[in-house]
C-alpha cells in the first residue's frame, strides 16, 4: 500500500481528503495540520508522495517543500493552494514540486494526478541502468544520480527537474533537444506554462555552467536547445 503524507491546516478538508484517498485510492494517508508537524512526520518514515497546502501556520507549504527536498530529492510533491498567480506556480516548481492544483478542486482530479505521479515514479525506478548517469562537461562533472555539478572544490546541487533537463541535454550532446521532447519527457505535457517553467530551469543551468566558456547551451530557433562542448 502506497503511503501519502497530507499536510493541510483546514481540518474539514484534511479529513475529507484523507478518508477519500484511503477509501477510493487505497492509500495509507498520514494527515498533519501544519508545516512543522508535517516535517516531523516526513523525517520519521518514508512516503511515496506528499501533498502540501501552501498557506499554513508555523511553516508554510513552500518552506516545507524546500525542507523536504533537502531530505529527499525524488519523492513526488503536489502543492494544493488557493493561490493561482503564475508567480506562485513558478515558485512551486522551482522548489522541486512535481504538480500544482488550485483550490477549490475536485477530489477526483487530485486522485488522477496522484496516480499519474506514482506511475511516473514507478516507471522511472524501472528504467534500465544502461543509460549513463555521470557526464564530463568541460571542466565540470555532472552526476545525475546525486544531482550534483562539481568543478574543483565547488559543488552545485540541482533540483530534480534541473537534473533531468541537464541529463537529456547531455544524452543528446551536440544534437538538438527539441522543446517538445524535453517537456514530454520531464513534465509529460508540452503546454505553455510548462514551457515557461522549463525556460526558468534552463536559465539556472546556464548560470551553473557559466564559468567554463567551452560549455554552452544554445537556442536552436523554432526547434529547441543544443549542448555544445568545445
Amino acid at each position: 500500500m502506497k503511503k501519502i503524507l497530507l499536510v493541510e491546516d483546514d481540518p474539514n478538508l484534511g479529513l475529507l481528503l484523507q478518508d477519500y484517498l484511503q477509501l477510493k485510492g487505497k492509500f495509507e494517508v498520514t494527515l498533519c495540520k501544519d508545516g512543522e508537524e508535517g516535517l516531523k512526520a516526513f523525517t520519521k518514515q518514508a512516503y511515496d508522495l506528499v501533498i502540501l497546502d501552501v498557506m499554513m501556520p508555523k511553516k508554510d507549504g513552500f518552506t516545507l517543500g524546500k525542507d523536504i527536498r533537502k531530505v529527499n530529492a525524488q519523492v513526488p510533491i503536489i502543492f494544493a493552494t488557493a493561490k493561482a498567480m503564475i508567480e506562485d506556480k513558478t515558485q512551486a516548481f522551482n522548489l522541486g514540486g512535481d504538480d500544482y492544483i488550485t483550490k477549490p478542486f475536485r477530489i477526483e482530479e487530485l486522485l488522477l494526478r496522484i496516480n499519474a505521479l506514482l506511475k511516473r515514479a514507478e516507471q522511472s525506478d524501472k528504467k534500465e541502468d544502461n543509460s549513463p548517469s555521470q557526464f564530463k562537461l568541460g571542466s565540470y562533472n555532472f552526476d545525475y544520480t546525486t544531482q550534483l555539478i562539481t568543478r574543483g572544490d565547488a559543488i552545485q546541487k540541482l533540483s530534480t527537474k534541473e537534473a533531468e533537463l541537464l541529463r537529456l541535454l547531455c544524452l543528446k550532446r551536440n544534437e538538438v533537444l527539441t522543446r517538445e521532447e524535453a517537456l514530454l519527457n520531464i513534465w509529460h505535457d508540452d503546454n505553455y506554462f510548462n514551457g515557461r517553467s522549463m525556460d526558468v530551469f534552463l536559465s539556472k543551468i546556464r548560470k551553473y555552467l557559466k564559468d567554463d566558456p567551452a560549455v554552452e547551451i544554445i537556442n536552436v530557433h523554432g526547434r529547441g536547445y543544443k549542448l555544445l562542448i568545445n
